[in-house]
């Protein structure tokens, strides 16, 4: 007969289990999404030319993609809450790759304003909606690395974006439109087509995992509702409660800052890259130089988010990485030729990437099961108003003015941070029983 496998091997098998059946492929999922984000700013190196966009027009453009985002990001997490992650999250992809691959049509700026609109509201809850469902999968001990290995997905699509969108617009010009445009039709069809796989492949809850067995389903509902009780004793449990707590609004202000500084990297980059190259340099190459700040920012996330995890110290990653990218900030304020221009972008994006799993982790620590869904969506949908701010900065005043801006930005998101109190608990605590501090 054989034997059952003791608690540590089951724990060990489950978890192994559990991330590579979800991780590489949500990985993918917002691979896709923040490409077809960000690859506005690609399509700017031909396309604000020939719709004759000025730099504060394609701010406002940059930008307009979050007020949407910000009006539908709550009401769409709360539908995923109810119908389930696998339903929702193929609508939203669905729908957003629709509305990219019409951008490649438009033929006036009043059609690019209102099709960004209606990406912000296609796309609207994606992000909340995975780190909600990640819940649903990780304890908190894991999920540093979940939600580290998700935003990695940031960086890679700036890698593989940077070259992809750059050479489709240099070479491709079939039927006799223009290059920036097939860059949105051929960027958009792997959303609709990822959106129908989500059908098939996603999978709830761990109840319904047909790839678990059923001790392996057992053991993971039982942690993860030990932890779910828990975070009810420490955490509110009330809609009402939540929003009086004054952690929730510092979680909020704090990501503000680092939506202003990410958006206005990623839409600037190559515009910025071009400013300081020479007439002859190609949009491909352009393309490359703007690869080089993804590749330092892949090795920042992990390290940040897997560190986290492994000290118990999320709110101390935070703080450096806050102060890395303040640094990078101000010293792109300073740099006058492209080498020392992508090494402060370099910068700057390892500090900015590392923040993001390491907040998301951070911050499902501040939430209850039944305030989660709304709380993590509020958190971002707040956050969300930064995406909006930091285009248009960069669109309004002039590039040394902006950097110091959104530095400002990043101070007060480090002194935010550290009024966050964690208090030290004697309760049994949700990440490795006892010896952490954490949120009350």
């Amino acid at each position: 007969m054989k034997q059952a496998p003791s608690i540590d091997a089951l724990e060990k098998i489950t978890v192994k289990k559990t991330m590579k059946r979800i991780l590489p492929f949500i990985l993918l999922l917002y691979v896709v999404a923040f490409l077809d984000r960000i690859n506005l700013g690609f399509a700017a190196l031909q396309m604000n030319a020939d719709l004759a966009l000025t730099a504060e027009t394609f701010g406002l453009l940059s930008g307009l993609f979050f007020i949407s985002y910000f009006l539908f990001e709550v009401p769409s997490n709360l539908i995923l809450h109810k119908v389930g992650a696998r339903l929702w999250i193929a609508r939203i992809m669905i729908t957003w790759g629709i509305v990219v691959i019409c951008t490649g049509f438009i033929q006036s700026a009043t059609h690019l304003y209102i099709l960004r609109f209606l990406l912000g509201a296609a796309e609207a809850g994606f992000v909340p909606g995975i780190i909600l469902y990640l819940t649903y999968w990780f304890r908190a001990r894991e999920r540093g690395k979940a939600t580290a290995l998700f935003f990695v997905a940031l960086p890679v699509s700036g890698l593989i974006g940077a070259p992809l969108s750059t050479w489709i617009m240099d070479n491709i010009s079939w039927n006799g439109l223009a290059g920036w445009r097939w860059m949105f039709i051929m960027e958009g069809i792997p959303a609709v087509i990822l959106g129908i796989v989500v059908l098939f492949y996603l999978t709830n809850k761990p109840a319904n995992a047909k790839w678990l067995t059923e001790a392996e389903k057992t053991w993971l509902e039982g942690e993860l509702e030990k932890e779910r009780q828990l975070s009810a004793k420490v955490n509110k449990t009330s809609h009402t409660g939540m929003l009086k707590d004054s952690k929730l609004w510092k979680l909020s202000l704090f990501n503000i800052a680092g939506f202003i500084a990410v958006n206005a990297l990623s839409y600037w980059m190559p515009t910025i890259i071009k400013s300081l190259s020479s007439s002859s340099t190609t949009n491909l190459q352009i393309g490359w130089l703007a690869m080089i700040p993804s590749i330092i920012a892949i090795p920042s996330i992990l390290f940040t988010g897997w560190n986290a995890d492994r000290t118990n110290s999320h709110k101390l990653h935070l703080g450096i990485c806050v102060s890395v990218a303040m640094i990078g900030f101000i010293g792109c304020s300073f740099a006058t030729t492209v080498p020392l221009m992508i090494l402060m972008l370099s910068i700057t994006s390892a500090g900015l990437y590392g923040i993001s799993g390491t907040f998301y982790a951070y911050l499902t620590f501040f939430f209850s099961e039944s305030t989660a869904p709304a709380g993590i969506a509020l958190v971002s949908t707040l956050s969300s108003l930064g995406g909006f701010v930091g285009p248009m900065i960069m669109g309004v005043f002039n590039f040394t003015q902006a950097m110091y801006i959104i530095a400002a930005f990043l101070l007060i998101s480090l002194i935010t941070l550290f009024s966050l109190k964690l208090v030290k608990n004697d309760k049994q605590d949700i990440v490795d029983g006892g010896s952490v501090e954490i949120p009350n």
